[in-house]
């Protein structure tokens, strides 16, 4: 019988709960009406998608009507206020905290920048963290948005959002929020850090894949980016996928009432994980310290490794690792988060990324702390 495999990439993607699966399935079996229809079978589809935005809100501290259901994060991510219309303006933004698909604050730099815009980028210091003061000093009267990962989907390290958020409003500049990767492991309030927008997806909290949200403060302009129709308060065109927000609800819903528990055992296993790696393979290192990560995400430099190799033996062992962001998958580039951390490419090249999550138990841990002492010595040893 083939040995049990082992899941470490939850940043990636995660399974899905059964509790989602259920209701998605019970929606798409018995709610089949167009929520826009004026009949029944509409109004009973309406309702699911309504309960749906409630619970999404409930998640992230905003209003039911200010949640707009996308196709996930980076769907969200591509609207900046009033982007259409707007004279060229900046954008800030922190290169060394984003993820591969460009937030929002990116791409009001990229897409904007055709416009004539221009972006600030604020780094990031040794341990990937933003200084709020950077932040501040980097808006001018001409700033127009703030764009920041509330935490890392590499190193997991969780940026000082209430502050950021706290001098962006002084000065009258949204913030936009990318919180997809902090949704289910800490506490996530958008409007207690001051968010004009904050934006996640479904997948990366047990929910399904190919839906998320953008939450809208309620007094921000905002153009539609789907023209068509009047769904999701005319910003988004198109019938709804209704099963597929049901889903994101339920997850949410999971996540707010289990959280604590949740990060407690996320945290007890990563650092499981952490202090066997530490006391069974020499020349390791932390590429963030755990007290200032999410409680679920390790980022290990294994010295004198190649990160690839070692996520291919781990593979062949039957455990599902990262050297680095799915986004990012394939590249033969180091990883752009590391190397604004100040580490070298051959050190950024090391680095394996474990993510524990639903589903993970102390035996898989000791089963992976067990393997990693010999695999580890055997990439090491090829590429000498």
């Amino acid at each position: 019988m083939a040995a049990e495999r082992i899941y470490l990439d939850h940043n990636a993607t995660t399974p899905l709960r059964p509790e989602v699966l259920e209701a998605m399935a019970r929606v798409l079996r018995d709610v089949y009406g167009n929520p826009s229809s004026a009949h029944a079978a509409g109004a009973a589809a309406r309702a699911e998608l309504e309960m749906a935005r409630e619970r999404v809100a409930a998640l992230v501290g905003f209003a039911g009507d200010e949640i707009v259901f996308t196709a996930g994060a980076t769907e969200g991510e591509q609207h900046g206020p009033g982007e259409r219309a707007a004279p060229p303006r900046r954008a800030a933004r922190a290169p060394g905290d984003e993820h591969h698909r460009a937030p929002l604050g990116a791409r009001a730099g990229g897409a904007a920048r055709r416009g004539g815009r221009k972006v600030t980028r604020v780094e990031v210091d040794a341990e990937g963290r933003l200084d709020p003061a950077d932040v501040a000093a980097a808006l001018t009267a001409e700033t127009r948005l703030v764009s920041i990962l509330w935490a890392n989907n590499e190193t997991g390290i969780v940026q000082d959002v209430a502050t950021i958020g706290a001098d962006a409003a002084r000065r009258g500049v949204p913030l936009h929020v990318d919180a997809t990767q902090a949704l289910g492991k800490i506490p996530v309030d958008g409007p207690a850090v001051s968010a004009a927008l904050l934006s996640g997806s479904a997948h990366k909290l047990n929910g399904p894949k190919g839906v998320g949200f953008l939450a809208v403060r309620g007094d921000l302009a905002l153009e539609p980016w789907i023209r068509g129709g009047p769904q999701e308060r005319r910003r988004r065109g198109g019938t709804e996928n209704v099963a597929g927000a049901v889903g994101l609800g339920v997850a949410a819903d999971l996540a707010r009432r289990e959280l604590g528990e949740r990060a407690r055992l996320m945290a007890a296993l990563r650092d499981r994980l952490w202090e066997g790696i530490r006391s069974g393979v020499p020349d390791v290192r932390s590429n963030a310290p755990l007290e200032r990560a999410l409680p679920n995400t390790l980022s290990v430099e294994f010295r004198g490794a190649a990160g690839d190799v070692l996520v291919e033996a781990l593979d062949l062992e039957g455990v599902c690792v990262s050297s680095g962001a799915a986004c990012a998958s394939g590249s033969i580039e180091p990883s752009h988060v590391l190397a604004a951390l100040g580490r070298t490419p051959e050190e950024a090249r090391a680095t394996v990324r474990f993510s524990v999550g639903l589903g993970v138990d102390e035996a898989q841990i000791d089963r992976v702390v067990a393997l990693l002492p010999a695999l580890v010595a055997r990439v090491r040893g090829a590429a000498s």
